[in-house]
């Protein structure tokens, strides 16, 4: 099963900033203390959806703000990319890329999350 990871330097905030954008929801793992890994349950995500995600505290420093990505990029769909788009702006996100229009795929931007992650969000193009 497909499984990402979120590495935060505060992982309170990063908890805080992931359910108020996707209504995230997150457990602490048994065994992962010393990590504060915390499991991650939403739309599509969890132990019996598609695809498991975690959320833990970031061994060393954060990348810079603006500076080149270092790991993957993680994209989810939501149904108003620019209602979440601005959420992510007044809650400690930062711009990286905003909301634009992909012929065919669907409105995607990308945010900085506060922890030195991007994380973009799709509205799919409606299909006809």
């Amino acid at each position: 099963m497909p499984h990402f990871e979120i590495h935060a330097t505060d992982v309170e905030a990063a908890k805080a900033f992931y359910t108020g954008l996707f209504g995230w929801q997150f457990s602490p793992m048994q065994g992962g203390e010393d990590l504060a890994y915390h499991l991650i349950e939403g739309r599509g995500i969890g132990m019996t959806q598609g695809v498991t995600g975690g959320l833990m505290a970031r061994i060393g420093d954060a990348p810079a703000a603006g500076s080149p990505v270092r790991g993957g990029t993680m994209t989810f769909e939501v149904d108003d990319c620019d209602e979440r788009y601005r959420w992510a702006l007044g809650n400690g996100g930062a711009e990286a890329l905003p909301p634009e229009d992909y012929p065919g795929i669907g409105r995607c931007a990308y945010v900085e999350d506060g922890q030195g992650n991007i994380v973009g969000m799709i509205t799919p193009a409606e299909s006809n």
